[in-house]
């Protein structure tokens, strides 16, 4: 038996909820928001979406925390979305609250989840979440290297003209503007991108990544949830079939890469036991500037959460 529990009903969070079902992997899938009726009408919307699309996964609308009761993993998407102007960042004061509610309030109905955070800004809502919950390390994690190579490998299918599926990439540091990406380490059906994209262009294209959420929130008014519900389903996926798959993750660092007592985007396997092993990739000097410019950025942003004394 499995169960999952998706924390926030908004478009992000039923979106995780829905592909689950479709994956048909997990026993149960509970979509828990202070809008009970909203939760409740989502999951139901679902599961009578279930004799369609052909999947048994069980759906369930709630806002009572003891329907979480027992849940092996936990998503996380609580939170106010990002409007037009507004950085991740700017997000810390309100988020970081909910983000240490909701994970108290889980760990009281779940002894020993995995927690997967969605809520922004990435890398220090899942640092709130790991002081808050005191679970060990590799059971707590951040959404959003799966999500920055998906749109870098779309731009780069877009620009290619070719299938994304043939795309491979890596992605490493913060979600944003500052994270770091390494075109060095990143496939065309195993040719180097370097060889089909000329610099200039390739360059243009990490650029728009960087800036990915925020094109998507100037077009829309509000933040992404169809790629980013994907993204964190697909993590959930590798958890609970144990495929032990290789994901860049907002993971915690104790001396990989030179960085230590944080969480930030670095490639890591993902199996039964949450993040099995941090990979790290031997850099080069630019790279790993880049890496160490990126880690300054989000240590910046903890130290501020931290003089907010929420945990």
């Amino acid at each position: 038996m499995s169960k999952v529990t998706v924390v926030g009903a908004g478009n992000v969070g039923s979106t995780v909820a829905n592909v689950l079902a479709h994956k048909d992997i997990v026993n149960e899938v509970v979509l828990l928001d202070l809008k009970g009726d909203m939760a409740k009408g989502k999951a139901l919307d679902s599961w009578q979406q279930a004799p369609i699309d052909y999947y048994s996964t069980k759906l369930k609308g709630t806002d009572n925390y003891r329907d979480t009761k027992g849940s092996d993993i936990v998503v996380i998407t609580a939170g106010v979305p990002r409007k037009p102007g507004m950085s991740r960042d700017d997000l810390i004061g309100i988020n970081a609250k909910i983000v240490v509610s909701v994970t108290k309030s889980i760990l009281k109905y779940s002894k020993n989840p995995i927690i997967i955070i969605v809520s922004n800004p990435l890398d220090v809502m899942t640092h709130a979440a790991f002081q808050a919950s005191g679970l060990k390390s590799n059971r707590i994690m951040g959404m959003a290297g799966i999500l920055d190579t998906a749109r870098y490998r779309a731009f780069l299918a877009t620009e290619l003209n070719c299938s994304p599926k043939d795309i491979q990439a890596v992605l490493m540091g913060g979600h944003g503007d500052s994270m770091a990406p390494l075109p060095r380490y990143t496939t065309v059906a195993g040719i180097p991108v370097t060889e089909l994209i000329e610099a200039p262009k390739l360059k243009a294209i990490v650029e728009r990544t960087k800036k990915g959420g925020g094109e998507l929130v100037k077009l829309m008014g509000t933040s992404a949830w169809y790629a980013p519900g994907a993204a964190a389903a697909q993590m959930v996926e590798s958890i609970i079939k144990d495929d032990k798959r290789i994901f860049p993750v907002c993971a915690f660092l104790n001396g990989q890469y030179g960085l230590k007592n944080m969480f930030l985007g670095v490639p890591v396997k993902l199996g039964k036991n949450g993040i099995e092993e941090v990979i790290e990739l031997k850099l080069n000097k630019r790279e790993s500037a880049l890496l160490k410019k990126s880690a300054d950025h989000v240590n910046a942003v903890i130290k501020v959460f931290k003089k907010m004394k929420l945990v």
